[in-house]
């Protein structure tokens, strides 16, 4: 309890909850506000940043991007490390509807999102004309994976005028393509008839031919005809401009009759205030967007700030150097027109480059833990630094030694034979086994769902690396201090993400508990697993024997990725797939394995390969005549795993688990691929995995067959790491 005295201060209870719909610039700059001016967030407010993808491409940069000067990597926004460091709950989900009314935002393949205030910024889409086909280049990353299968000199027909079309064009030409535009009547559609002009011109010296007044049906291989805001905005009953779709908003870009509602960006149209849709007018939104957000929360009475954009802004469109001179670029403001000159091409790239670095920084800044979900913290600790950082997931365990030694304290603690992960509980009517584990950690991803999937999928894997099937489960839920709706929310979300891992196997959730974390403390779940098996099934972790292989059924890394992704290290290509890897069910390995001959198998959790094949040789008695004899260049790795390590990164729990590197000097032997990576393979096998592998052993004879079902099964990465040979001595 608390009480005066008692040296404990009282935590902030959370009140509200702000959705972000959407990874546009708006939002993008929102959350470096808060990073850097954490005052400027709104308080006790959670707040929940939903996007389809955890990057967003700047749409100032992809002339270069297509033209093939920079690097996708170099064009992108870091939406997951920038919620990350604002201590903003992230959200990686496809949004399909609205429904204002109930105040829930309708994402896919999950329960919907309710909020107490919703801010929109959702981008568009290309407009696509009915008839004459083609790519649309909006959605951006669509159209970005069909540009990499085009090979140069390629024709490729364009359908549209704008600017956009012109400039993606041009990109096309410095690219190899050949570009055509088809334009609707007569003349380009840059603004003015002096930028008009000036476009023919860039598009003439680049060979770029056009077809005027092409019919609608004409063929097209790309459609660049403007742009709509999601339709999804209109059918959920929302005020919108009739030509584009665009959400309609007051000057305070609160939406027209929907208190609490805001739009920005290109889905978002001040409708006394009209502007066209640009980048331009996000960037220049996102301030007033930030201090209304903020007034909204604190009450009715505070009134909304006024937004008065400028009645032109600047449009430099760049050739990529199209035309075989260098880059160049154009100036365009109301009537006027500049250039083309190299200098604008260097004042535009500077620009761009000024805003990803000004935003890279804030998401890079100096190491914070991962945010709690609900952690009404983390808004403060998310910038400071200096101190190491505890992991999560099952890094979170507690270490080999202290666990070893209270249990050899504790009378009858001691499993004969050894550790298992799932102990047997009884054997049914009918003959078969019934199983039970225990698994849980504190959240490892702020998103409830999600930490939800990992934390089960992860709690599973010792049922089926015991040949069990999953039959079903129990929760214990700890969620943080916060006001009702939100705990409400939490649990619901929390438990759907319980039930997307259980309801494809046929699986029960049968309930569980719940707690409130006290004084602070994030989400937690733990589950009590339960499965049945055939006897002829039944796996422990051991006994191992000569002759037989050792197969991983997939990559290992995912507590260095992790923990460097805390420090706002590493690439975001490399946390998704993981994060992708890690969500996927390995219940079809247990026919697998039991078809091949499986002997015995573990999965590998916190204490690492090194760690788990330790307790398969605990469990093996004749352990001390033979040895295990690991291949260094057939470990799997999830990509950027190995160079983190390299470069000094581990989890928080790695040096514990170091104690088992022990083992190398006895029953196991390190066949190292080369030198050079020597430190990088010993991290490796004792870095702690959250939904680890299975590893398990067969008979050699049977070990390509085995690989070979395990691939088909959408396993790509499992491999034959290991052996037992006979004793030498």
């Amino acid at each position: 309890m608390r009480g005066p005295g008692s040296g404990q201060s009282e935590v902030p209870r959370l009140a509200s909850h702000l959705v972000l719909a959407g990874g546009g610039h708006s939002h993008a700059l929102l959350l470096q506000q808060w990073l850097m001016r954490p005052q400027l967030r709104p308080a006790r407010s959670q707040i929940t940043l939903v996007n389809r993808h955890s990057t967003a491409l700047y749409s100032g940069t992809l002339p270069a991007l297509v033209a093939g000067l920079v690097q996708p990597g170099a064009a992108s926004i870091d939406l997951r490390r920038l919620a990350t460091r604002a201590g903003v709950t992230w959200v990686e989900a496809e949004i399909e509807g609205l429904d204002p009314a109930r105040r829930e935002l309708r994402l896919r393949g999950r329960p919907p999102l309710r909020f107490d205030r919703l801010s929109l910024d959702v981008g568009a889409v290309t407009a696509c004309p009915a008839a004459g086909g083609g790519q649309a280049v909006k959605p951006l990353e669509p159209f970005l994976a069909w540009l990499e299968g085009q090979r140069p000199p390629a024709p490729v027909r364009i359908r549209g005028g704008g600017a956009a079309a012109v400039e993606l064009a041009l990109a096309l030409r410095a690219r190899g393509l050949a570009p055509c535009l088809l334009l609707r009547g007569r003349q380009l559609r840059l603004g003015s008839p002096a930028a008009n002009r000036l476009g023919e011109r860039l598009l003439a010296e680049a060979g770029i031919a056009l077809r005027r007044e092409a019919a609608p049906q004409e063929p097209a291989d790309l459609v660049c005809t403007g742009s709509r805001a999601p339709a999804w905005l209109a059918a959920a009953g929302l005020p919108v401009d009739p030509a584009s779709g665009r959400v309609l908003t007051e000057a305070s870009l609160e939406v027209i009759g929907h208190g609490g509602l805001f739009a920005s960006g290109d889905c978002g149209l001040v409708a006394a205030a009209p502007r066209p849709a640009s980048g331009v007018w996000a960037v220049r939104a996102a301030p007033l967007l930030a201090r209304n957000l903020r007034r909204s929360l604190e009450g009715p009475a505070a009134p909304l700030h006024r937004w008065r954009p400028q009645p032109w802004a600047l449009q430099l469109l760049g050739d990529g150097g199209a035309s075989g001179a260098g880059p160049r670029a154009v100036a365009f403001w109301g009537p006027w027109a500049w250039g083309p000159h190299p200098w604008l091409w260097r004042w535009k790239r500077h620009l761009d480059q000024r805003f990803l670095v000004r935003l890279a920084a804030a998401g890079g800044m100096a190491a914070g833990p991962f945010p709690s979900p609900t952690d009404s913290s983390s808004a403060s600790v998310a910038y400071g630094g200096g101190a190491a950082m505890a992991c999560r997931g099952c890094a979170a365990k507690l270490a080999a030694a202290p666990l070893q030694r209270a249990l050899a304290r504790l009378p009858g603690a001691r499993a004969p034979g050894g550790p298992e992960d799932a102990p047997l509980v009884a054997t049914l009517a009918g003959g078969a086994l019934l199983l039970q584990s225990v698994d849980g950690f504190p959240a490892l991803v702020a998103d409830p769902f999600l930490n939800a999937r990992l934390t089960t999928l992860h709690a599973c894997g010792d049922l089926w690396a015991s040949g069990a099937a999953v039959a079903s489960v129990q929760a214990l839920v700890t969620l943080p201090e916060a006001e009702e709706p939100l705990q409400e929310e939490w649990l619901l979300h929390t438990l759907a993400g319980v039930r997307s891992v259980l309801d494809p196997l046929g699986a029960r959730l049968l309930g569980g508990h719940t707690l409130v974390g006290r004084d602070g403390a994030g989400l937690a779940l733990a589950l009590c697993v339960n499965g049945t098996t055939p006897p002829a099934w039944h796996w422990g972790k051991g006994p191992l024997r000569p002759g037989d292989a050792l197969l991983l059924a997939g990559p290992l890394g995912s507590g260095v990725l992790f923990a460097a992704a805390m420090a706002g290290e590493g690439e975001t290509a490399w946390l998704d797939g993981a994060l992708a890897r890690m969500q996927r069910s390995q219940a079809p390995l247990v026919a697998i394995l039991a078809a091949h001959g499986c002997r015995a198998c573990t999965d590998i959790t916190g204490f690492g390969l090194l760690g788990h094949l330790g307790e398969m040789l605990q469990a093996s008695p004749g352990a001390a005549h033979w040895v295990v004899e690991l291949e260094a260049g057939a470990l799997p790795a999830y990509p950027g795993a190995l160079e983190l390590l390299g470069r000094g990164w581990s989890s928080s729990l790695a040096p514990a688990n170091a104690q088992a590197l022990a083992l190398l000097e006895g029953p196991v032997r390190l066949r190292q691929a080369g030198s050079g990576a020597a430190a990088a393979c010993l991290g490796l096998l004792v870095d702690p995995q959250t939904c680890g592998p299975l590893l398990a052993a067969l008979p050699a004879a049977q070990a390509a067959a085995a690989l070979e079902a395990m691939r088909r099964a959408g396993f790509a990465e499992a491999a034959v790491v290991g052996r037992v040979l006979e004793s030498e001595t």
